[in-house]
């Protein structure tokens, strides 16, 4: 064959894969970026649960382990699902310890300067775990707070997906642990005293208190769902799933048995995942 047609055969293949490339399917993604259209930023908001707090050794925040935004090996997040597809995804915990409702537009608003493209809230234990059911958030206010924090969220960053998990069931940590003397023993120092004091009394005016106690914990989760509901299709609410969950004595650290240890903290993110969504 002569030597000028070998080099026009040469281009003309050339040319065929050129009009190939530009035409069949895309490039690959390259190694390490985020597929298109992918979040940036998750931003975790709410209490000491979200924090993680002890969930590791001591007594402190332990935010490696939080079932929303931790990076930790032991808990299996919300974040490290998500990286999973997306490995530039980032992770801000704007938690805090003690956090009430009235705090959550504060880190609504943190969120808000994260550019979070996803947010999770966790809130309602510790307007519930006064020293007094009387000291108890009372629920319209409750609601207030909430609709506040979200107004900010859906204001400031109105495509945002919002994810607003259910209070555990604080009633039943009670339950199973009122008969056993360190749960007990601990919860003497101070624990969720509107629940946990007195724990194994069976006087009426105890019994009352501790369902008063349950009450309000039912009615803070009616009001997140319908502070969910009137945010509109960007907020996901978990259907109640996390309260339903019967989480046990293991899944509790054995410091202050109240607030979840890692297994905790794992199987909360197991049944947040769930009812999220966020996996379609």
């Amino acid at each position: 064959m002569p030597r000028r047609w070998i080099a026009a055969l040469a281009c003309l293949a050339a040319l065929v894969a050129l009009a190939c490339d530009g035409e069949g399917s895309a490039s690959p993604r390259p190694s390490g970026s985020a597929p298109p259209g992918a979040p940036k930023v998750l931003t975790a908001l709410g209490d000491s649960v979200t924090t993680g707090f002890g969930s590791c050794l001591v007594l402190v925040s332990c935010e490696r382990n939080s079932w929303s935004s931790g990076d930790g090996i032991r808990v299996h997040s919300l974040y490290r699902r998500l990286r999973d597809d997306n490995p530039t995804l980032r992770a801000d915990n704007r938690a805090t310890p003690g956090a009430r409702a009235a705090g959550l537009t504060e880190q609504a608003r943190a969120a808000v300067r994260d550019k979070a493209d996803l947010v999770t809230v966790l809130i309602g234990a510790n307007d519930a775990c006064r020293d007094d059911i009387a000291e108890m958030t009372p629920v319209a206010t409750f609601r207030k707070q909430v609709d506040a924090a979200l107004a900010v969220l859906r204001k400031g960053r109105p495509k945002a997906r919002v994810l607003v998990v259910s209070l555990p069931d604080l009633h039943r940590l009670w339950e199973i642990g009122h008969t056993e003397s360190r749960p007990v023993r601990a919860w003497s120092r101070g624990i969720c005293p509107a629940l946990l004091a007195d724990a194994t009394s069976t006087a009426p005016a105890a019994v009352v208190r501790r369902a008063r106690f349950r009450e309000r914990v039912d009615a803070y989760d009616g009001q997140l769902r319908a502070a969910c509901r009137a945010y509109g299709s960007r907020c996901r609410w978990d259907g109640g799933a996390v309260h339903r969950t019967r989480f046990s004595l293991d899944e509790v650290n054995a410091l202050d048995w109240f607030h979840p240890n890692a297994a905790g903290q794992d199987r909360l993110a197991d049944v947040a995942w769930d009812a999220s969504g966020w996996a379609d």
